[in-house]
């Protein structure tokens, strides 16, 4: 592989991880609140309806206190003048706006052409906040949902959204809407879309966080393996050093895979940086014998014998790789059935549901 056709080994942080800082944040389950006071609803706006502009990323979210805070972002900032006010308004109780966006303006906020959009605004109860704030500052799945007046909300939180908090006003209505987002999930895809569930008219907002790939070393199954983690439309970069790989585990979230390729004992502390921040994947290639010597390292640094378990290594499925090329691939099959908590057997020797 050729320097050309490496992905670059450049990050892409997640805004949505400080979007849920601010919400824990704002919920009284961080630092002190802001002036609107702890534990006070936040306001959001999400997308209604649209027309126009383009491609856009679904799950496009600002919110906002009554004092003016904002965070999170909407169709890259081309709507902040209706936007950010509605955010604050939206704290005390569901409003909506119609906006609309000339071309020059579109054009240089970075969207596609002019368009017009309705946004909601309405109230994210303190304690729903803190559940979506956690589940996307840590990189887990999450939805929102809300009838299209934006009177009730519904929080679903978890690798297959099995927290669920708030409710829409009607039992059958609130199955509906999880069963729903439940679905959607399986799709692997974040999304907002009008739902009809039991009846009524529903805006749902489901994220998806997308893994990233941290290759720590060098090499040709490090070239494979950022390949492929692009094909799959995931983040991907790589380091060399020790200091630049513990700074990235450090930030971690349950979204991140790391594979340690470098057999130097030093990179040690890396792993025990991961283990005990109990975030991502944590993979490290190497033969069984560099894997015997890395256990009783790591042993001999204080891990138990689970924290020891909790890191694949060696890392990937047994598919009989031999090239660079099928080591990546048994790799990120391995992390694709990690996050889907599967057994990655042979779909002909079960029997439950195919493709998620």
């Amino acid at each position: 592989m050729t320097a050309a056709t490496v992905p670059p080994s450049v990050p892409s942080p997640d805004p949505r991880r400080e979007l849920g800082a601010a919400l824990q944040r704002w919920a009284g389950h961080g630092a002190a609140g802001p002036a609107g006071g702890a534990g006070a609803p936040i306001g959001v706006v999400r997308v209604l309806d649209r027309h126009g502009f383009g491609t856009v990323e679904s799950g496009q979210l600002i919110a906002g206190t009554s004092s003016g805070s904002t965070a999170g972002l909407l169709y890259l900032g081309a709507l902040d003048a209706t936007a950010v006010p509605l955010a604050a308004a939206a704290a005390e109780g569901p409003q909506t706006r119609n906006v609309h966006v000339t071309e020059a303006p579109a054009v240089a906020a970075g969207l596609a052409c002019a368009g017009g959009a309705t946004l909601l605004g309405h109230p994210l109860p303190a304690a729903e906040a803190a559940v979506l704030g956690a589940a996307l500052e840590r990189g887990l799945p999450a939805a929102l949902v809300s009838p299209a007046d934006g009177t009730a909300v519904l929080v679903l939180a978890g690798p297959e959204l099995e927290q669920v908090h708030g409710s829409l006003g009607d039992a059958g209505v609130d199955q509906a809407a999880v069963e729903a987002a439940r679905r959607l999930l399986r799709r692997g895809a974040t999304v907002t879309e009008r739902i009809s569930a039991a009846g009524t008219d529903l805006l749902l907002d489901l994220w998806v966080p997308v893994p990233s790939v941290l290759v720590v070393g060098s090499g040709a199954i490090g070239d494979a393996l950022l390949a492929q983690a692009a094909l799959l439309g995931w983040g991907g970069r790589r380091v060399t050093d020790l200091d630049d790989a513990r700074a990235a585990v450090a930030d971690f979230s349950d979204a991140d895979v790391v594979v340690l390729l470098d057999h130097a004992p030093s990179f040690d502390v890396m792993l025990i940086d991961g283990v005990r921040r109990s975030r991502g994947f944590i993979g490290a290639l190497g033969s069984r014998r560099t894997q015997a010597a890395r256990r009783e390292r790591l042993l001999a640094a204080g891990l138990s014998e689970d924290e020891i378990a909790s890191i694949y290594g060696p890392v990937g499925l047994d598919l009989g790789a031999r090239t660079p090329a099928e080591t990546a691939v048994s790799i990120v099959a391995q992390v694709i059935a990690a996050r889907s908590g599967r057994s990655a057997s042979a779909l002909a020797g079960t029997d439950g549901r195919i493709g998620g």
